[in-house]
């Protein structure tokens, strides 16, 4: 590898663990990877979390066959699960992910010191976009504005140039969160840059024509979800579409085609897909749909149990919330959040 490329892994290794997770002398960094992981980029993670005086622990497991719940199996459930409930910050590269598993829930739900980050599949191109060069304190402001908007928000629309026309209702009850790249305290982290919304059960109606979804190649042809009382009622757009619907059928789970979340993606340094979901999901001015499994944590009291769960992105969208207009074709418009987003944007432009 390039000189170049261990620089990028010793930058951004050093900007997560020490800004992000400001991690303190003693603490215990678990960094849990696969045969598909990147291993310099665990290596670089590990020396980072010495540096900042933690005490690191790699887990290396076999690559489950599909994500989440799905990939039991694979897993040293009983053993992986017991680590994960005694370290104070785990961060995982696994492909596919522990995320959502049972391992995930036990881990989230008696670790009360856990902070945890999902990173997965990522190129340290992408890590090195998403979590560096950028200002989390002024991101954050961005970013719990909009959610404060978001908590008295009833009801939200998302439509797009490419027919993308869908909304919902909003509950209390569920979460709203977001990431701006503050890890210092116990919580489900993943990259910075977006608001979370979870919709409220069988409210999800329209139509969402995908820019980007996992576990189909957008290449050669394009996907449409059809939502019916927040449920895919339909999956349309020839044999992608149809190779689609075939997966989803497999897992012969209804859960598996409900509506999990809904990500407003903000991140001041995505401005085009690149194929990488973790980066892809944050992209300024789109949004993120994901499907499947809903943890207790943002569906209280009992979750959306499903055997995996899955995400697809469109870009440059129109957000409404409540009939007011906060992004217009992927440019910040409200007037409560616009000032903050150019300037936001504004500095980024000189930082690049």
């Amino acid at each position: 590898m390039t000189n170049k490329y261990n620089l990028e892994i010793a930058k951004f290794s050093k900007v997560l663990l020490e800004e992000m997770f400001q991690v303190k002398k003693g603490e215990t960094v678990a960094i849990t990877a696969d045969s598909a992981t990147d291993r310099q980029i665990v290596d670089g993670l590990a020396a980072a979390a010495y540096a900042a005086g933690g005490i690191p622990m790699i887990i290396y497991t076999p690559r489950a066959r599909e994500d989440g719940q799905a990939g039991m199996p694979d897993w040293p459930a009983k053993a992986l699960t017991a680590a994960l409930c005694e370290v104070d910050v785990w961060i995982e590269l696994n492909v596919p992910i522990l995320l959502y598993s049972e391992i995930w829930e036990t881990a989230m739900a008696k670790n009360k010191k856990l902070r945890y980050v999902i990173i997965g599949d990522s190129s340290i191109e992408s890590l090195a976009r998403v979590f560096t060069d950028f200002d989390i304190a002024s991101l954050g402001k961005l970013l719990h504005r909009v959610k404060d908007m978001a908590a008295t928000t009833q009801k939200v629309r998302v439509t797009s140039k490419n027919g993308t026309d869908v909304s919902y209702e909003t509950d209390a009850n569920f979460a709203l969160d977001l990431d701006n790249g503050d890890f210092s305290i116990p919580k489900f982290c993943t990259a910075p840059g977006y608001v979370n919304i979870v919709p409220k059960i069988g409210s999800m109606n329209g139509t969402i024509v995908f820019d980007e979804l996992m576990n189909a190649d957008l290449h050669k042809g394009g996907v449409t979800f059809e939502m019916k009382a927040g449920k895919i009622a339909a999956v349309k757009g020839g044999k992608v579409a149809e190779k689609f619907a075939n997966y989803l059928a497999a897992f012969n789970d209804p859960n598996m085609y409900k509506i999990s979340h809904h990500m407003i993606g903000l991140h001041p340094n995505i401005h085009e897909l690149c194929g990488e979901i973790v980066e892809d999901e944050r992209i300024w001015g789109g949004v993120d749909f994901g499907f499947g499994h809903t943890s207790p944590i943002d569906m209280p009291p009992l979750g959306q149990p499903a055997k995996s769960h899955f995400d697809g992105i469109v870009a440059k969208t129109n957000i409404y919330f409540d009939d007011q207009l906060i992004v217009k074709e992927g440019v910040v418009c409200h007037p409560d959040l616009k000032e903050m987003a150019d300037a936001i944007l504004a500095k980024q432009e000189l930082v690049s």
